[in-house]
């Protein structure tokens, strides 16, 4: 991590903020050894109880990429879950995305189902996103994908959503000038009537006091992150998918997204100057699966070959219905901030002083 991220602090030593907060607020407290194990025993063994005589037993979501993957995996095969497993498409998976996911669920007998997100809406949201000129334009995805969940999960009264979010490759937290949080419903809602067409009429648009307050604490759905407390390393567990379901690798973590192949690869750092790499490659460092040197090499390689960025800004074009050339030009606009809309930022600092002072910050895409 530098200083693209302009809130980076560095102590005496020239350690960042960042490491500082591995060190301090998660390696003391993540086990992944026996302690883990014996904790995810007993909420599998919970999770078991509660589903006896149902179909199925909890909710995984699955997008087709190495964590949830894995997680799948993990939580069928040697922990005896019956999950089903829960995708949503919002139009943008990419082909390979498509066969993971379906030589997974079938290479364990599982059940799929699959939420198709009205592109119609979607769309007009995609394009008022471009239009902001915010770096966070992968918002309505992300958005869609956890509104979706929550709302399948309380409607059909399932407790426990299990998903692949990691501290072994996500220990280290995307800046928020980068990624804004997805979860905003003000801003999503302000960027879409300053900018947008139409209305969001099936779009699933959820809010924190909801999934962060109702649903825990009244209708007792639980979201949990069954990867931090077994031994994952990324390249290994890849490599098993590989040789027992036939998986295909991506070049890079997200990449089973179109679209956000072309934000994170391409949008991002060249627009703004923000390298997700940067923040992936830094978790994988804290956790020991890569040294400094190596990330720093492959940080010279950009993410994107000229080829790919003019096919990609061709298809992405054409799937929202504009020109190249308009595409170009939002890229060429002017840049704003998550600061220059409507949000609810003061409610995620409340929140994350409250999670600071129990000690359950997270690591991740926000």
């Amino acid at each position: 991590m530098d200083t693209t991220d302009s809130n980076i602090v560095f102590d005496s030593a020239g350690v960042c903020d960042h490491c500082n907060t591995f060190y301090t607020k998660i390696e003391p407290f993540w086990h992944t050894d026996e302690r883990g194990k014996a904790k995810l025993e007993e909420l599998v063994k919970k999770i078991k109880d509660e589903g006896k005589g149902k179909d199925f037993d909890c909710l995984m979501g699955m997008s087709g990429g190495i964590d949830s993957s894995y997680l799948l995996h993990v939580m069928t095969k040697e922990f005896g879950l019956r999950p089903l497993v829960f995708h949503v498409d919002a139009g943008w998976n990419s082909q390979v995305a498509v066969n993971n996911i379906e030589r997974l669920v079938d290479g364990l007998g599982l059940d799929l189902y699959t939420e198709v997100i009205n592109w119609e809406e979607m769309k007009e949201l995609q394009l008022a996103f471009f239009k902001s000129g915010v770096p966070h334009i992968d918002v309505p995805q992300d958005h869609a994908f956890f509104a979706t969940m929550y709302k399948f999960a309380s409607k059909h009264k399932i407790k426990y959503i299990l998903t692949g979010g990691n501290y072994s490759t996500e220990c280290v937290r995307n800046p928020l000038e980068w990624m804004y949080y997805q979860s905003d419903s003000i801003q999503l809602r302000d960027i879409f009537k300053k900018h947008g067409k139409g209305k969001l009429e099936s779009y699933p648009v959820t809010n924190i006091l909801w999934h962060k307050v109702y649903l825990p604490y009244f209708k007792e759905i639980k979201l949990f992150r069954p990867l931090d407390f077994v031994p994952y390393q990324k390249e290994l567990a890849m490599q098993f998918l590989v040789d027992t379901y036939g998986y295909q690798k991506y070049p890079q973590k997200h990449f089973e997204s179109r679209f956000t192949r072309f934000y994170e690869g391409f949008w991002l750092p060249q627009r703004f100057g923000y390298d997700t790499r940067k923040v992936q490659y830094s978790s994988l460092i804290l956790t020991g699966q890569m040294t400094r040197e190596e990330a720093l090499e492959k940080l010279k390689i950009p993410a994107y070959t000229d080829d790919q960025v003019k096919e990609d800004f061709e298809f992405i074009s054409n799937k929202l219905g504009i020109t190249t050339d308009e595409l170009w030009s939002y890229f060429h606009a002017p840049k704003k901030t998550y600061k220059d809309y409507k949000s609810q930022e003061s409610i995620y600092n409340l929140g994350a002083s409250v999670m600071r002072f129990l000690g359950l910050e997270k690591g991740g895409k926000r």
